[in-house]
């Protein structure tokens, strides 16, 4: 796959609410993931089974989605980007609204890094 459909695929298994599908399909095994400083489960996970555990994580701890949105992906090479906001409430801090610049890479038709920008409420 290029990096276009990697991209695409990405943006619609988030926009259906299928985070974990994603991880499965479309993570390398040595996948790194970057948090920004003061992440409660840690600024960067390493592997695919820890970033899925990691995300694991984060969906068990979501009471309720309000509602979300995912812009279309900006692809450049072989990263793309694209913004998520949410607006969600956790079962141990409450609803946050939440936007985010999500930067991917690719490499071998798999997402390799992935980093979040946000900020830390």
């Amino acid at each position: 796959m290029s990096t276009q459909q990697v991209a695409n695929r990405l943006v619609e298994l988030m926009r259906k609410g299928d985070g974990m599908t994603a991880i499965n399909e479309l993570y390398a095994n040595n996948i790194v993931s970057k948090e920004m400083p003061g992440y409660p489960l840690g600024e960067i996970t390493s592997g695919k089974e820890a970033v899925t555990q990691k995300s694991a994580a984060w969906f068990n701890n979501v009471q309720e989605f309000h509602s979300g949105e995912i812009s279309d992906p900006q692809v450049a090479g072989n990263h793309f980007s694209c913004t998520m906001d949410f607006d969600v409430t956790f079962k141990d801090r409450g609803r946050q609204q939440m936007e985010e610049v999500c930067v991917y890479e690719v490499k071998d038709d798999k997402i390799v890094n992935e980093q979040f920008f946000y900020e830390m409420s």
